[in-house]
C-alpha cells in the first residue's frame, strides 16, 4: 500500500519575470506534520535573541532566531525538514535558519538576503509552521510592485537567487494578537561563514 505524499505539489507562481521569480506552495505539509514539528522546534530549539543598533539606539531584534548547517548533529524532525525540501525542489540545501515570531509585535523589516553568503543562482525556500502572516515582497526600483501573501503552516515559499537583487521582503507587525509562527530558511552557502 502506498503511503500519501508529504508534499501537495499545487503551486502559485507570484513572480515570474527577468528580476526573479517567487513561487508559493501551499499545504506542502500534511497539518499533522506541520503541527509536529512545530511543536518540536517550539520546545526544542535552543532560540537566541539579538540585539542590533537602529540609528542612535541599539534595540533587541523582535524575532529569536536559530541556525544550524546539514553536517552538524541534528535533531531527526530537523534532518528530515532539511531531506524532504532539498528533494522536493531537487536543490542541496545546507543550512538553514530558524525564526520564531512570538507574537504580533515580533517582525522582519524588508531585507534581502546577504548573497554574499549564498551560491549564485541557488534559491532560498522558507517553510511555514503555526500561525499565518503575511510577507510582504516589494520591488526595489519604480514602480515599487508590491505582493502580499500569507504564509500559511505547512506551506513553503521559494524564491530565486535573483529576486534577491530586485525585490525585498518581510514580515510586519500585525494589529491584532497572533499566535506564534515558525519558519524555516533554507539556504545554499558559499562556504563564508555568515554568522563571523
Amino acid at each position: 500500500m502506498l503511503q500519501p505524499s508529504l508534499f501537495i505539489t499545487d503551486s502559485l507562481t507570484l513572480l515570474k519575470s527577468a528580476e526573479g521569480e517567487v513561487c508559493y506552495y501551499p499545504n506542502v505539509l500534511t497539518s499533522d506534520k506541520a503541527i509536529r514539528w512545530f511543536t518540536h522546534f517550539h520546545e526544542h530549539t535552543a532560540w537566541q535573541a539579538e540585539r542590533r543598533q537602529m540609528y542612535d539606539r541599539e534595540v533587541d531584534v523582535p524575532r529569536l532566531h536559530a541556525h544550524f548547517a546539514l553536517a552538524e548533529d541534528l535533531s531527526p524532525p530537523l534532518r528530515e525538514a532539511f531531506s524532504l525540501v532539498s528533494d522536493f525542489l531537487t536543490i542541496p540545501f545546507d543550512s538553514v535558519g530558524l525564526n520564531l515570531y512570538r507574537n504580533n509585535l515580533d517582525s522582519v523589516a524588508p531585507h534581502n538576503d546577504k548573497l554574499q553568503f549564498l551560491r549564485a543562482g541557488q534559491p532560498i525556500a522558507l517553510l511555514s509552521l503555526g500561525a499565518t502572516r503575511r510577507m510582504v515582497i516589494r520591488q526595489k526600483k519604480s514602480p515599487h510592485r508590491r505582493l502580499n501573501i500569507d504564509l500559511e503552516s505547512g506551506s513553503l515559499l521559494v524564491m530565486s537567487w535573483t529576486s534577491q537583487l530586485h525585490f525585498d521582503h518581510g514580515i510586519p507587525k500585525e494589529r491584532d494578537a497572533a499566535m506564534p509562527r515558525i519558519s524555516l530558511a533554507f539556504r545554499v552557502s558559499n562556504g563564508v561563514d555568515s554568522r563571523k
